[in-house]
């Protein structure tokens, strides 16, 4: 059997949710402002902290004392201390160094045992108020009575991975990155010890098959904090993470919690934050506005991180990764596309690169994906519907049209007639340009990512004639393999291609094949759904 990797995507929970269940090569002109594409402008940068640049240093001495084996420098930055930061630098600044400059080893151990708690040591464990070990009607479908106590193994991680964040993070949060949430929260578990964005989407369709209806709802008031608090959802909830978002997928947190619920308080207070994030997601330097080749303008979507350096939780390595360009310029570009490639979730993936063998050739910036403005397409009709729940005519009616602006993007802009699949758009910009110019576009970019076929997942794809096209090029794709379906054609050794394969993607794809109106893509949708339950459970019971 070929080797797929099954990956969880950080979180073991996201494989409970498998258990539910070019047009020719346009040219397209841009009409933005050309600091938006233009490789000379830098653009925005969300200031770091005292705390976070310090905390960067305790990782680069860390790696020169103890050396690379075992060393993951995302601990460091994850330290709160146990004294004041003037202290504490004062300390540090103490240290013994050898003649190379190093501070030994055991000197460095006793200081970060005496000045620091530890990693993890600002969140404490919380026991869920909803959870019970078999809620009632817990996955009626499976019968199997094998797969179903596998199915209430990982129910019962439910508990293990609840956590709140500790009064003192409230009471002193100068002392610490992790950021004050006023909620219980769910972790992934492991060294990520704080709430993702996207994560958070998968968390809480498992916590609505577990039935736990009020910690769903708390993972959506924490990322309503969070939009409250710095205008977006950050990519975690870290003050590193503060440059940048991941996937919005927020929208359809609450979307699934209300079809559940039908709490209409949640959708009352969700819907003025939801209308912020989208704001964000369609002004500034995320905002990139195309005409194609009929002369139609469509608004659409980047990623695009307010960060120009080493991201703080793997400045070591990014600075390694950096040390292949000649200038500083080259390299505060290449960390900005380092952090623009971590808003994608996708970090790291040729679907990104200009030479798929050199990460220093991201170039996330000048990429107009298909999946963030499927997620955006989606934000606006979950918007348009909530607005509709709660009497807000006027906002559903302008969600409504600005979906309906978006789809027409899809259909002139992503979709390949030839191959059956919606592809991202790469851009660049004229060296010469000036602000209000149009800028050129290079082409669709043709190669298969797993992403390509994204766009089903949302209801004004679920035809069966668009299924049936979509069906038969994904099956045609290479894409699919023993274990489920692969995140590329392109064995690159990076994250987010193949051999990995990654749960939100199998979620995405199996959902969308099942709801698409096909009964041959429903077919289909089970096929790929019992290699990938079969991957997983053979992994666990090997593990």
């Amino acid at each position: 059997m070929e080797k797929l990797y099954a990956r969880v995507c950080r979180n073991p929970l996201l494989i409970f949710l498998v258990l539910l269940i070019v047009i020719p090569w346009w040219l397209i002109h841009i009409m933005a402002h050309s600091s938006s594409f233009n490789a000379t402008v830098l653009g925005p940068v969300v200031p770091s902290t005292p705390l976070v640049s310090f905390l960067e240093q305790i990782q680069e001495t860390a790696l020169d004392s103890f050396g690379p084996k075992n060393y993951d420098p995302k601990y460091y930055i994850d330290l709160s201390l146990k004294y004041d930061l003037s202290t504490t630098q004062q300390a540090f600044a103490k240290l013994p160094r050898n003649k190379d400059g190093r501070v030994p080893a055991e000197d460095l151990k006793a200081f970060v045992g005496k000045y620091f708690n530890g990693a993890g040591d600002d969140l404490v464990r919380h026991e869920p108020v909803d959870f019970v070990a078999e809620p009632q009607e817990f996955l009626p479908k499976v019968k199997h009575p094998e797969v179903r106590a596998w199915a209430l193994k990982v129910h019962s991680l439910w508990k293990n991975l609840s956590r709140k964040v500790s009064q003192t993070v409230k009471d002193q949060p100068e002392l610490h990155t992790l950021l004050p949430l006023p909620e219980p929260c769910i972790i992934p578990g492991s060294r990520f010890r704080e709430v993702y964005y996207w994560d958070s989407y998968w968390v809480i369709r498992g916590l609505l098959a577990s039935k736990m209806h009020e910690t769903a709802k708390a993972i959506v008031t924490n990322l309503i904090y969070l939009i409250k608090n710095h205008g977006f959802v950050l990519n975690g909830a870290r003050a590193y993470y503060s440059n940048r978002s991941q996937p919005p997928l927020l929208s359809s947190m609450i979307h699934e919690i209300y079809k559940r619920t039908r709490d209409i308080s949640l959708v009352e207070k969700s819907l003025p934050v939801l209308l912020k994030e989208h704001e964000f997601w369609n002004s500034g330097v995320h905002k990139v506005t195309i005409r194609d080749s009929e002369g139609c303008c469509h608004n659409l979507s980047r990623y695009y991180a307010m960060w120009d350096k080493p991201r703080p939780e793997s400045s070591t390595i990014d600075k390694g990764t950096a040390s292949k360009l000649r200038t500083a310029t080259e390299k505060m570009m290449l960390y900005r596309e380092l952090a623009s490639a971590a808003e994608s979730g996708w970090d790291f993936s040729t679907r990104w690169m200009r030479n798929s063998s050199d990460l220093t050739t991201l170039n996330t910036t000048s990429i107009i994906p298909v999946d963030l403005n499927a997620y955006i397409l989606k934000m606006e009709l979950d918007i348009a519907s909530l607005a509709k729940a709660t009497g807000k005519r006027d906002i559903a009616a302008r969600f409504v049209e600005a979906s309906e602006a978006r789809q027409k993007a899809f259909r002139s802009v992503f979709w390949n007639e030839k191959m059956g699949q919606w592809l991202d758009c790469w851009v660049h910009c004229i060296p010469t340009c000036k602000d209000g110019q149009a800028l050129e576009t290079w082409h669709q970019n043709q190669n298969v990512f797993a992403s390509n076929f994204v766009p089903l997942w949302l209801e004004p794809f679920h035809s069966a004639v668009t299924a049936e096209v979509v069906m038969k090029s994904l099956r045609n794709s290479g894409l699919i393999h023993a274990a489920g379906i692969a995140t590329s054609l392109t064995n690159s050794g990076q994250q987010w291609d193949y051999p990995n394969g990654w749960a939100p993607l199998q979620h995405i794809i199996i959902e969308a094949l099942l709801k698409s109106g096909s009964e041959t893509a429903k077919m289909m949708a089970e096929d790929i759904a019992v290699r990938w339950i079969r991957t997983n459970y053979v992994t666990y019971k090997n593990t």
